[in-house]
C-alpha cells in the first residue's frame, strides 16, 4: 500500500489493500495535537509497520482501544472507547472468531492482514491488544504459545528500574529454558515475551508467572513487588503476572499507544536496555529501526504455526482400525513384487490378533538386525543397528521403519542389490510373545520367547524430542529377569554378534562373555581465558564456536564405547543416544568433543543439559532421554586406528578428524568459523552461543595441561565455584536453601566469593536441603567468610563444582551480581580457578 495521504489530504479516500476497497476518512484529522500527527500518518504507519505487526497478533481476537476524536493532550485527554464486539458496519471480509461471554457470545476480529489493520486505524483504534493464546483452523481456543511478564514502574521509579529486574527475570526464564525479549510498552514499563510450547494451559502458565514474580520479590524486595495494590508499589516495580490469565490480554508488539505523543509498544534488544538512557520509542524511531533492520522479536513467533486440529478428516488419517486406513500401503509402495522375493500382498491386511514376533539379520549396505512384533495384522518393525541387547546397562537405538505384512515372519532370501534393502536376509530368532504393555508410538514391552535364544523382555521406547524431531528414533532396552535381577546374561554366539557393531565387524573380532572395563580416561587440554584484543597477532588462529555443555572424551574400541568427562567419570549409560558413535566412526578412536542439549532453536543450552546430569536409574535417564535429548559437537581427534596424533598440529587434527567421522543425527562436526575473530564473535552473539574458541593452528595437544595456544573468549563472564554451605532462606523460602555461599580454591585454602540466591528452580533448592543433610560438617570450610555472611549459615564438605554468570569482580575480590546457572558434576574442586580476574 502506497502512503495513504498521497494525492492530497481530502475528507476522503478509497484505497485498495490486499484487493480489499477501504474507505478512508478525514485523512487530514489531527490524532495527536502535542505532535501534529493526524490520521494519514497514522494510515501509513500501519500500513508499512504490517509485516511485523501481524506475526505477533495473528489468530487472536483483538480487544481495541478507540480514539474517535483524538488522544487530545495531557492537560485535556481525549475521550477512549474500549471495544470487544464488532459492531454491524464491520466488512465482510474480516476475519472473526466468537468468544461466549456471560452475557452472550461477541465476535472478535482477528488482525491477519494488511487490509485489517488499516481499517481498525479508519476506525481510530489505536492500540490493539491481544492474549497469549490463539484459535486454531477450526476455531478451537489453543493452549497459550508464550508467557509474558509486565514490569509495571511505581511512583519514583523508571525504565532504567525496570531493565534492572528485566534482568533479573532473564536469568531464571533462561534458567527455565525460555529465551526472553524485551519491549518497550510504549507507556510506562517494559514487557518480557517468551515462547512456550503450548502443552499447558492459560492457568498453569498463570500460576508460573505468578511464581516466577513472587521469586523476585523475595529475592529483589527492595526493588520488586508481585502484589497489585497500589500502596505497596511505591518505589518498586511491579512484576504484573497477570497477562497470562485466559481472559487477559497485552498490547501487541508494534502497536501505537493512545498517549500524548505517539509512542509505540517496541520489540528493543538486550543490549538496548543496558542503556542509562533508555527511551520510549514513537512511530518515527520504529519505521527508521524497521528500514534498518528487522524484527528483533521476530524469533517469538518463528515456528509457532497452527498445528493439525481435530478435524473428522484428521481424526480419519490417524484411525487405527484396518478399515480407515491401509498399514501395508508405505511397504508396498516401495517395493516390486516382480522383482524382489520378499511377500509383497496386494490386499490390505486384516485385524489380526496373532503375538509373533521374528527378528532377522539383515546384511544390506549396513549390518542390522531387523526386530518385528505382530500387531493390529501386521509386523510392527524396528531395525537395529548395533543389534538385539544384550546387557541390560547398555541400550541399543532402534529405527521405527515402515509396517510389514505377516508373511514376513517367515521370509529368508537375498534381495537384489539394485531393490530397496539390498542384501542377505536370515532368521536370527523367532517366536511368540507376551505382551505387557503398548502404547501406540510411545512404549513397548514384551517378553520373546524364542526358538532359537530362549526368553528374553524388552522394552522399546520412543525418545525423539518435544521438538518432534527423530520421530522414528526409540531405544531398545534389555530388561533384568525377574528371576535373577543381579545375573547378567550369557553370551551366546547370536548374542555376540547382535551386540557387535560394524566397527567390531571390520576387526573380525568377537566380545566373549559378560561385561568389559572401559579404557583409562583421557585427561583433555585445556583452555586459557582471554580477550577480544588479547590474542597474539603474529600467530595464526582457527576459531571455532564455544559450545556450552559438558567436556567430554569419547573412546571407540572393539569393546565399545566409553564417554569421560573432564574430571575422568565415566558417562557412557547416563547419555545412552550417543551410542550413535559407534556408526560415526570405522576404527578405533579417541575424540574431544562437548555433550550439550539444544533448546527450541537449535542452540546448546546449559539449562536443558541440568536435566541430564547426575541420573543413574535407567527408568530416570530413559524418561530424560526422551524430554532432553543430547547430542555430542567433535572438535578434535587425539587418537586414530590405534595412533596418537596428539604431536600433530591442529589443522592436521582438523582434517582426519573430518576424514575420520561419517556425522549421525547425534553426533556432528560443527564447522571452524572461516574469518577473523571480530567476525567469529559477531557470529556467535547472533546465534547465541557462549563465546568463540581461538586456536593456534601449529598447536600440539597437550594431555592435561593448559595452555595459551588455545584461548576461549566468552561473551559474558562466567566463574566455576566451590559450594561450602547454604543460608535458609526467608519468606516463601522458609526451611529451604535461600543462598549458596561459594569459594576458589587458592594457595592457602578455600577462598570466600560471596553468596548466590537467584538462577534457581524451586524444586532444586528444595531438593537441596536433603542433598546437603549428608554432608554437613560443624566448621566453615572457607579461609576468609565475612562474619555477616557466616551467621546462622549451614557448613558442607566442599566437593561440589557450580558454575554462576556475574556482572565483575569487587576490588575486595567478591562475585557481583552472581547468577546460578548450574551444577559442573563433570569437574572437581581441584579444578576450579579464577577464570577472570
Amino acid at each position: 500500500m502506497a502512503r495513504a495521504g498521497s494525492g492530497g489530504r481530502g475528507t476522503e479516500q478509497y484505497v485498495s489493500v490486499d484487493q480489499h476497497r477501504i474507505r478512508l476518512t478525514n485523512l487530514e484529522k489531527v490524532v495527536y495535537p502535542e505532535t501534529g500527527t493526524t490520521k494519514a500518518d497514522v494510515f501509513d504507519y500501519y500500513a508499512r509497520v504490517a509485516d511485523a505487526l501481524i506475526p505477533h497478533a495473528q489468530d487472536r481476537p483483538a480487544t481495541r482501544k478507540r480514539w474517535v476524536d483524538g488522544v487530545g493532550t495531557a492537560e485535556h485527554p481525549g475521550q477512549v472507547f474500549f471495544q470487544k464486539n464488532l459492531d454491524e458496519g464491520t466488512p465482510e471480509w474480516v476475519q472473526r472468531r466468537d468468544i461466549q461471554h456471560s452475557e452472550g457470545p461477541k465476535s472478535y476480529p482477528l488482525v491477519n492482514d494488511r487490509a485489517t489493520l488499516i481499517w481498525l486505524a479508519q476506525i481510530a483504534s489505536l492500540e490493539i491488544h491481544v492474549p497469549q493464546w490463539r484459535f486454531g483452523r477450526t476455531g478451537v481456543r489453543k493452549n497459550p504459545d508464550r508467557l509474558v511478564l509486565d514490569l509495571d514502574p511505581g511512583e519514583g521509579t523508571g525504565l532504567a528500574e525496570c531493565a534492572e529486574v528485566a534482568r533479573l527475570a532473564r536469568r531464571i526464564l533462561t534458567g527455565m529454558g525460555l529465551d526472553p525479549y524485551p519491549v518497550t510498552s510504549g507507556s510506562k514499563g517494559i514487557h518480557l515475551y517468551a515462547a512456550i510450547d503450548g502443552s499447558q494451559t492459560s492457568d498453569e502458565i498463570s500460576a508460573v508467572a505468578h511464581e516466577l514474580a513472587r521469586a523476585l520479590e523475595a529475592d529483589h524486595p527492595d526493588l520488586v513487588v508481585s502484589d497489585m495494590k497500589k500502596t505497596l508499589r511505591t518505589g518498586k516495580v511491579l512484576v504484573d503476572w497477570s497477562q497470562n490469565n485466559g481472559s487477559k490480554t497485552t498490547i501487541v508488539p508494534y502497536s501505537l499507544r493512545g498517549r500524548p505523543h505517539p509512542t509505540v509498544a517496541a520489540p528493543r534488544t538486550w543490549e538496548e536496555l543496558d542503556d542509562p538512557e533508555l527511551e520510549h520509542l514513537d512511530y518515527r524511531e520504529v519505521l527508521a529501526r524497521l528500514e534498518a533492520a528487522p524484527d528483533p522479536l521476530a524469533p517469538l513467533s518463528a515456528g509457532h504455526l497452527a498445528s493439525l486440529e481435530p478435524t473428522r478428516e484428521h481424526m480419519a488419517s490417524f484411525d487405527s482400525t484396518p478399515a480407515a486406513r491401509d498399514r501395508l500401503a508405505t511397504y508396498r509402495s516401495m517395493r516390486d513384487a516382480a522383482k524382489t522375493p520378499e511377500p509383497v500382498p496386494e490386499a490390505p491386511p486384516g485385524p489380526g490378533g496373532g503375538n509373533s514376533f521374528v527378528i532377522q539379520e539383515h546384511h544390506a549396505s549396513r549390518l542390522h538386525w531387523d526386530f518385528r512384533l505382530e500387531h493390529d495384522g501386521v509386523l510392527v518393525s524396528w531395525a537395529l543397528p548395533r543389534g538385539v541387547p544384550t546387557d541390560p546397562k547398555k541400550n541399543h537405538l532402534a529405527v521405527q521403519t515402515e509396517d510389514h505384512p505377516l508373511e514376513y515372519g517367515t521370509f529368508e532370501g537375498t534381495i537384489p542389490e539394485a531393490e530397496y534393502g539390498g542384501g542377505v536376509v536370515t532368521i536370527w530368532d523367532a517366536g511368540t510373545y507376551e505382551l505387557e504393555k503398548w502404547r501406540e508410538g510411545e512404549e513397548v514391552i514384551a517378553t520373546l520367547h524364542g526358538e532359537k535364544h530362549g526368553s528374553h523382555k524388552y522394552a522399546l521406547i520412543r525418545t525423539r524430542g518435544r521438538d518432534g524431531r527423530d520421530e522414528n528414533n526409540w531405544l531398545i532396552h534389555l530388561m533384568r529377569s525377574e528371576h535373577d535381577p543381579g545375573e547378567e546374561p550369557a553370551a551366546e554366539e547370536g548374542a555376540e554378534r547382535t551386540a557387535g557393531s560394524s566397527l567390531r565387524r571390520e576387526r573380525g573380532r568377537r566380545v566373549v562373555g559378560g561385561r568389559t572395563s572401559s579404557p583409562a580416561p583421557v585427561k583433555p587440554m585445556l583452555a586459557t581465558l582471554g580477550e577480544e584484543d588479547g590474542l597474539d597477532d603474529s600467530t595464526e588462529w582457527a576459531f571455532e564456536m564455544k559450545w556450552d555443555g559438558i567436556r567430554a572424551i569419547a573412546q571407540v574400541t572393539p569393546r565399545g564405547l566409553s564417554l569421560h568427562t573432564r574430571n575422568g567419570n565415566e558417562v557412557t549409560t547416563a547419555y545412552p543416544e550417543l551410542v550413535e558413535l559407534l556408526d560415526a566412526v570405522t576404527g578405533p578412536v579417541v575424540l574431544d568433543g562437548e555433550i550439550v542439549a539444544l533448546d527450541a532453536r537449535g542452540r546448546p543450552s546449559f539449562s536443558k543439559l541440568q536435566n541430564r546430569m547426575n541420573l543413574t536409574k535407567t527408568p530416570d535417564i530413559e524418561r530424560a532421554m526422551r524430554d532432553h535429548p543430547v547430542h555430542y559437537f567433535v572438535f578434535d581427534v587425539l587418537e586414530l586406528d590405534g595412533g596418537s596424533l596428539a604431536r600433530r598440529p591442529y589443522t592436521e587434527r582438523r582434517q582426519a578428524l573430518e576424514r575420520a567421522l561419517h556425522e549421525t543425527e547425534r553426533v556432528r562436526v560443527p564447522p571452524a568459523f572461516d574469518g577473523d575473530l571480530a567476525s567469529a564473535l559477531r557470529a556467535s552473539r547472533e546465534l547465541g552461543l557462549e563465546g568463540v574458541m581461538a586456536k593456534d593452528v601449529d598447536s600440539t595437544y597437550t594431555l592435561g595441561r593448559r595452555s595459551s595456544r588455545w584461548v576461549k573468549i566468552k561473551h559474558h563472564l562466567t566463574q566455576e565455584v566451590v559450594i561450602a554451605g547454604w543460608r535458609p532462606g526467608e519468606g516463601r523460602r522458609t526451611g529451604a536453601v535461600g543462598a549458596l555461599l561459594m569459594g576458589v580454591p587458592d594457595g592457602d585454602g578455600l577462598r570466600y566469593v560471596g553468596k548466590v540466591g537467584t538462577g534457581f528452580r524451586e524444586r532444586e533448592l528444595d531438593e537441596l536441603v536433603t542433598r546437603f543433610a549428608r554432608m554437613e560438617r560443624k566448621t566453615t570450610p572457607f579461609i576468609d567468610v565475612p562474619a555477616a555472611d557466616a551467621r546462622g549459615a549451614h557448613w558442607i564438605t566442599p566437593r561440589l563444582v557450580g558454575e554462576v554468570e556475574f556482572g565483575e569482580w569487587t576490588p575486595t575480590g567478591r562475585l557481583r551480581q552472581p547468577s546460578w546457572r548450574g551444577w559442573r558434576p563433570d569437574k572437581s574442586p581441584e579444578d576450579v580457578v579464577v577464570e577472570s580476574p
